[in-house]
């Protein structure tokens, strides 16, 4: 029982973390229509980078700082360079997204090596939990993730720029009438969804390997997300995100982890089916 406990618990932080990633990908898409299909490497950048600025300095907390900065720069950089020229082809932004996954991916790989990395969390010890000697970090990286979503939910909702973004997102042509710079939020947007992934990838990288490759197992389990909790619903796609890891962490304590990744496409197959809106379509954000 305690195993199981232990795994449903990391389940569910892992899908705190998650929820960010996935936030990052579901307003790239619902605001630019670009099936983003580097998202996944943009929080292997972060974790690749937490690692290098922590070897460089060996203070986490800067990079927890530094990271999604250089997240939010090269994500303005990239919807320039890279989504600009493909804007309104959804065929291309396929083409485009996979080309820049291979190209962040190969970049990393000669840059740092193919060896994965460890980094070492920034609060070591365990506490005692429901009989359970629990890794102190983890619960740290929770709240973390708990206090930045709730960052960007307020951001978005009270913030003069979050509302622009909502608006854009809604009728893009009566923001432009009402004076809303929509190309700007088009590059900001980008910019917070690679920003969000940067940030996911530092809070992860003292619980997961710095791997070149680190991003590949993320994209797909943040499409899942996306399409379970609703296209569009930004709450949802976060609630989505959280139930799916903890339920493949209770999974994992009775089966194998391919098993777990597999109830979960089954379950996504089965919304499509009865719910194709999404089960927690609705709110919209």
């Amino acid at each position: 029982m305690d195993l199981v406990f232990a795994l449903a618990i990391n389940g569910l932080i892992w899908g705190l973390i998650i929820a960010l990633i996935a936030l990052g990908l579901s307003i790239i898409f619902g605001l630019l229509d670009i099936i983003n299909l580097a998202h996944g490497d943009f929080f292997m950048v972060g974790t690749v980078l937490a690692w290098f600025i922590v070897q460089s300095t060996d203070n986490f907390w800067l990079a927890f700082i530094l990271v999604p900065i250089i997240g939010l720069l090269l994500g303005a950089v990239i919807q320039k360079l890279v989504i600009v020229p493909i804007k309104g082809a959804a065929a291309l932004s396929i083409v485009a997204t996979f080309g820049l996954s291979i190209i962040l991916q190969e970049t990393v790989r000669a840059t740092f090596g193919p060896a994965p990395k460890r980094l070492l969390p920034p609060v070591e010890g365990t506490i005692p939990l429901f009989g359970i000697d629990y890794e102190l970090y983890r619960l740290v990286a929770a709240v973390i993730s708990i206090i930045c979503l709730a960052a960007f939910f307020l951001f978005l909702h009270k913030a003069k720029l979050g509302t622009w973004m909502r608006a854009v997102r809604h009728d893009p042509e009566t923001a432009l009438a009402l004076g809303i710079p929509v190309q700007r939020i088009y590059t900001i947007t980008f910019a917070i969804g690679f920003g969000m992934a940067a940030l996911g990838g530092v809070v992860a990288a003292p619980i997961t390997t710095v791997d070149f490759r680190a991003g590949v197992d993320i994209l797909p389990f943040c499409f899942i997300a996306v399409i379970i909790g609703g296209l569009g619903n930004l709450q949802g796609t976060a609630a989505a995100a959280v139930l799916l890891a903890f339920m493949e962490g209770v999974i994992t304590a009775f089966a194998d982890p391919v098993v777990a990744r597999i109830a979960s496409l089954l379950f996504m197959s089965a919304v499509l089916l009865v719910r194709p809106q999404g089960i927690f379509a609705g709110a919209t954000s």
